[in-house]
């Protein structure tokens, strides 16, 4: 039987082992194959060391593989992540310059991350730490060691306590403010979408940000996530439509480190369409 475009579904925001997930982008396609998904999205943190893999290996799967990163900044004091999507290869080493300089503030944290752990009494390893993640290296990391050496029994244990912002341990890295990084996108001729905003921003900061994040080139937000609420996505999916934007979805899938999330499903009962996908192209 035929599939219509109604049912057919995508996952647009996606983890691997090149960032916090412990999939492969190889196993990552696989499994969106045996989901039912029409097209997946990898978008790793800071990084698009994976997409020339993903992308190549999307057409042994009959699965649409969908090129793109998820960039952390800052707005305010307020730290906002952004996805960008459909970066086309070509686009890759400009991306990778750009991100250089995070990635180098980023590096610096952990290092200082580290160093007070190990300055407080926890036995850990930087160096083993950077070997078995074996790319980008964020806090989810240090929680992974913390656990195995019994200081801590879960990740979200982790980031509550020892790895929290008042915790005194980490130092949050500069962010690229988020309008750069808007800009940035723009001038790939991708697609950028504000990630889980209602994670981060009251509804009414969201409603302050758009206008300004618009003029930087703000093309989608992130309107069906796992974690929102039906009332959330209403909000979403209509604040989206009244400023004009496009409507973008994901479940923020990481594999077993946040085993609560399936891909594509989230939580259980997310459903993103891939009419999404379409729209999108369509501006492209």
């Amino acid at each position: 039987m035929t599939e219509t475009l109604n049912e057919k579904l995508c996952d647009l925001h996606v983890h691997s082992t090149f960032s916090d997930g412990t999939l492969t982008p190889e196993q990552i396609l696989r499994l969106a194959k045996e989901s039912g998904l029409s097209a997946v999205a990898l978008t790793d943190h800071n990084t698009v060391d994976g997409l020339e893999s993903f992308l190549s290996a999307s057409k042994n799967y009959g699965v649409e593989g969908i090129g793109g990163v998820e960039i952390s900044s800052v707005y305010g004091q307020t730290e906002l992540h952004v996805v960008a999507l459909f970066i086309g290869e070509k686009e890759f080493p400009l991306v990778k310059e750009f991100l250089q300089i995070s990635n180098k503030r980023k590096e610096e944290s952990n290092k200082m991350l580290a160093k007070r752990l190990i300055d407080g009494g926890y036995d850990i390893d930087y160096d083993k730490i950077k070997e078995q993640a074996g790319g980008f290296i964020n806090r989810v990391h240090f929680a992974k060691a913390l656990i195995e050496k019994g200081y801590i029994n879960s990740v979200n244990e982790g980031f509550e306590t020892l790895l929290s912002e008042n915790g005194g341990f980490y130092v949050p890295p500069k962010r690229l403010t988020t309008f750069e990084v808007l800009d940035f996108i723009k001038s790939i001729n991708a697609i950028s979408v504000l990630a889980h905003p209602l994670l981060d921003l009251t509804k009414e900061e969201l409603i302050e940000l758009i206008p300004k994040a618009k003029l930087h080139g703000l093309s989608a937000i992130e309107v069906r996530y796992s974690k929102y609420s039906l009332q959330e996505q209403e909000f979403s999916e209509k604040t989206a439509k009244e400023f004009g934007l496009l409507l973008s979805g994901g479940s923020d899938f990481h594999g077993e480190n946040k085993p609560d999330i399936k891909l594509g499903k989230g939580m259980g009962n997310l459903k993103i369409p891939y009419e999404y996908v379409i729209n999108m192209k369509g501006t492209l």
